[in-house]
């Protein structure tokens, strides 16, 4: 990768989404695990909610017992949230020669040289080749204005909206028309969308685009459209 140059503007949710991450979520698990305690009599009469025989326990412990615990559990699953979140985080660092894209210790560079257009399409960074084509599409909460204002700074090719918006069908089993093992692809692909399996879904992404499919979402729904190679 190339060295990253004293100009070069980086985009990310900062040490405040860290903080909020690493001491909030935890926080706030051990309140909502300490409130569920408090109503572990009720809870564990209700025959529809989970681990009832959890909350049956709870109910039956003293309460210098049963409130660490409670509370105790339900902080782990907020540092487990922590640590998903943490690795999900996307770092965008633009310059005037290439961008980063870093998320879950794995960063790869884009040349300037080879993009045609930068946008934002919901909460999605992609970037376009002079083909129509993707290089980049990745997901993130981070602010469009702000990426906005890093890539045009830099003198990126920055565009309002999607060029091929227009061109995009939404994908249904067996539908004529795409390459083929597309499809299948994009079973497999809907399957990991369906379980939140987000690199799967980024692979899939990667091995459609190499087919000259290029593939949106919106929600569950996948749209795709074909590129010229």
């Amino acid at each position: 990768m190339p060295a990253r140059e004293p100009g070069d503007v980086v985009v990310d949710g900062g040490a405040g989404e860290l903080v909020v991450m690493w001491a909030g979520f935890p926080l706030l698990g051990a309140g909502l695990g300490a409130g569920l305690t408090a109503l572990s009599g009720w809870v564990a009469g209700l025959a529809w909610f989970p681990f009832q025989d959890v909350f049956e326990l709870l109910d039956r412990w003293p309460a210098e017992r049963s409130y660490p615990l409670g509370a105790g559990v339900v902080a782990l699953a907020g540092v487990a949230l922590a640590v998903v979140g943490t690795r999900e985080r996307l770092r965008v660092t633009v310059g005037r020669r290439s961008v980063e894209l870093h998320r879950d210790g794995h960063g790869r560079d884009v040349a300037r040289a080879e993009v045609s257009g930068v946008f934002v399409d919901g909460k999605t960074l992609v970037l376009l080749d002079a083909a129509g084509g993707e290089l980049a599409r990745e997901k993130s909460d981070l602010d469009a204005g702000r990426l906005r204002e890093a890539f045009t700074g830099q003198g990126w090719p920055w565009v309002d909206r999607d060029p091929h918006r227009d061109a995009y069908r939404r994908w249904v089993p067996g539908l004529p028309g795409l390459p083929a093992g597309a499809d299948a692809l994009l079973r497999a692909r809907e399957r990991a969308l369906r379980d939140g399996r987000g690199a799967e879904v980024r692979e899939l992404h990667g091995e459609l685009a190499g087919l000259g499919v290029v593939v949106r979402d919106e929600g569950k729904r996948q749209y795709w459209r074909l590129v010229d190679r």
